[in-house]
């Protein structure tokens, strides 16, 4: 899946890092301090909840997309709680590029 969507993005975005889980995000955008952030909703290690708390939080110019397997209104209010600023389904990972474009125009 990650192939897959670097792949897809590759085309309009600049595409700086791919990691394996949470804490790699978290050192990730650290020292790269991108405009956008795509993270999985269950990240292994610190979830992609937490992560996106612990990055809004120490930058917030650093727009936050979470995506997930499991879209339902509770993930994504808890998304929206943790500051992501937008929630995309897998299953529909084309909308990603739009949230992108629309995320960096905030």
């Amino acid at each position: 899946m990650v192939s897959a969507l670097r792949g897809l993005l590759s085309a309009e975005c600049d595409v700086v890092e791919t990691v394996a889980d949470g804490a790699a995000l978290l050192e990730s955008v650290a020292r790269l301090q991108p405009d956008v952030v795509v993270a999985d909703v269950n990240l292994p290690g610190v979830s992609g909840l937490e992560a996106c708390r612990e990055i809004v939080r120490s930058n917030s110019k650093i727009r936050v997309i979470l995506v997930t397997g499991l879209p339902d209104e509770t993930v994504r209010q808890r998304a929206i709680a943790a500051g992501a600023h937008a929630f995309i389904a897998k299953a529909v990972a084309g909308d990603l590029l739009q949230a992108i474009k629309q995320v960096r125009l905030e």
